[in-house]
């Protein structure tokens, strides 16, 4: 288990989506856990979809969730290599030219379906005469290629599914180059897990059937397979796979707030046997991966579950962790982190308690009369109590009628933390003003 290296492989297509989130965040946590290397790919191969500003948004929801890296690649910078292989491949007969049209191959799916076959190329191209060629190169087609499967058992032992078997006469020859000339996803990803010492692939189960094929490839270029861990597909609330998942991201969960902890520990343990609860580090989540705890089933994402979880996370959020992000000490934090929404909104409660705001005076004569029954300093929390009895009994105002205007009065607002906390936070100056009427 030692020299473990791991790669993220985003394709710049779009935003970095909760689905390969979860996928990065699995590679990064195994490789701190095993004191590996954490290595990102850019897979941009495909120069119509892929830009930069893709690429940006996604490198800097990697940095924000803390899934940094320690190398990194660009598949667009080794199509030399990649040609390289493609020619030895070619000349060992493990790469072939195919000249049907999408029509053509579409055809032959449906007929092999209507016979009750599985639909897998039937290799005609192997079988192509001088004439078929000639009349391909007249009809101006141009070819895309296949690797070919050698016949037999494909096996491995994954970390999450088990033991995996597959027939190679089941599956079809890949595609791995289109008729443009562009590589697609499976032997430029191969070439770079043997030239960059990939160990361990960690993905989701839409790629078992890939891995299969990939095996192949790995041994028809002289490498080795690396272990592979498929993990479960995530489903969304209705029970089936939501596009809604594929568009909701980094940036649009950060923007309403969520932490970046509270997604890494939600994500980490959704779909395993263990209870989700908050981690403030990943260095300490890492620690807890467990492969084997990990469920075969779907497991299903609940946006609203995960805002709901990360109000647990910022209600038991230490000081530490807020530290560089708030003005206020320990003390300020632990009497607000309660009644936060998002750890921004402690910007809010400090203005109220060592800013300005101007009171509102819902009943002026309760508050004036507050002023005057105001104790002296020193204040700790059990002041507001003896106060408000003190009040209660001189006005006969008692629950709403005299808390409310209270909090209008000190907080200028309806509600928030509870005001025997604070009070001694705001001190006796400001609340003196304020119940008078006074900005301050």
């Amino acid at each position: 288990m030692n020299n473990i290296k791991v790669r993220f492989a985003p394709s710049p297509t779009g935003h970095m989506h909760i689905g390969n989130t979860r996928t990065a965040l699995f590679n990064w946590l195994w490789a701190k856990k095993m004191g590996g290397t954490f290595m990102l790919r850019i897979d941009d191969t495909d120069f119509a979809r892929s830009k930069k500003e893709y690429e940006d948004s996604l490198r800097e929801s990697l940095q924000w969730l803390g899934l940094n890296w320690s190398e990194e690649a660009r598949q667009s910078a080794r199509f030399e290599r990649y040609n390289e292989v493609v020619e030895q491949l070619k000349s060992n007969g493990r790469i072939y030219a195919c000249y049907e049209t999408p029509e053509e191959l579409e055809f032959k799916r449906k007929y092999a379906l209507s016979k009750g076959r599985p639909p897998v190329y039937d290799r005609q191209a192997l079988h192509y005469t001088e004439q078929d060629l000639a009349r391909f190169k007249a009809e101006g087609r141009k070819p895309h290629y296949r690797f070919k499967l050698i016949p037999g058992e494909i096996s491995w032992h994954d970390v999450v599914r088990g033991d995996v078997k597959y027939e190679a006469e089941n599956l079809s020859d890949p595609i791995v180059i289109r008729e443009d000339g562009t590589f697609l996803y499976h032997l430029p990803s191969v070439i770079d897990d043997c030239d960059f010492g990939i160990t361990h692939i960690v993905r989701g189960e839409d790629h078992v059937t890939n891995t299969a094929s990939q095996i192949q490839m790995f041994e028809a270029i002289g490498g080795r397979a690396p272990t592979f861990a498929h993990l479960p597909l995530l489903t969304g609330k209705e029970g089936k796979l939501s596009k809604r998942l594929g568009s909701l991201g980094v940036r649009e969960l950060r923007a309403e707030g969520v932490e970046n902890m509270a997604i890494c520990s939600f994500l980490a343990k959704l779909g395993t046997s263990e209870a989700i609860e908050p981690f403030y580090s990943l260095e300490e989540l890492a620690e807890t991966l467990d492969f084997s705890k990990i469920g075969r089933a779907q497991p299903k994402f609940d946006e609203e579950e995960l805002k709901h979880f990360n109000l647990k996370y910022i209600h038991t959020l230490p000081y530490a962790n807020v530290r560089s992000r708030i003005s206020g000490n320990e003390d300020f934090w632990l009497k607000i982190r309660h009644n936060l929404t998002k750890v921004d909104d402690a910007g809010l409660w400090n203005t109220i308690c060592n800013g300005e705001i101007m009171p509102i005076m819902e009943d002026a004569s309760l508050t004036t009369a507050a002023a005057e029954l105001l104790p002296s300093e020193p204040w700790n929390e059990e002041t507001f109590a003896n106060w408000v009895n003190v009040l209660k009994t001189q006005t006969g105002k008692k629950g709403r009628a005299l808390f409310h205007p209270l909090r209008k009065a000190l907080t200028g607002l309806d509600d928030g933390p509870e005001l025997k906390a604070l009070l001694p936070l705001i001190g006796r100056k400001k609340a003196l003003q304020r119940l008078n009427g006074q900005k301050a």
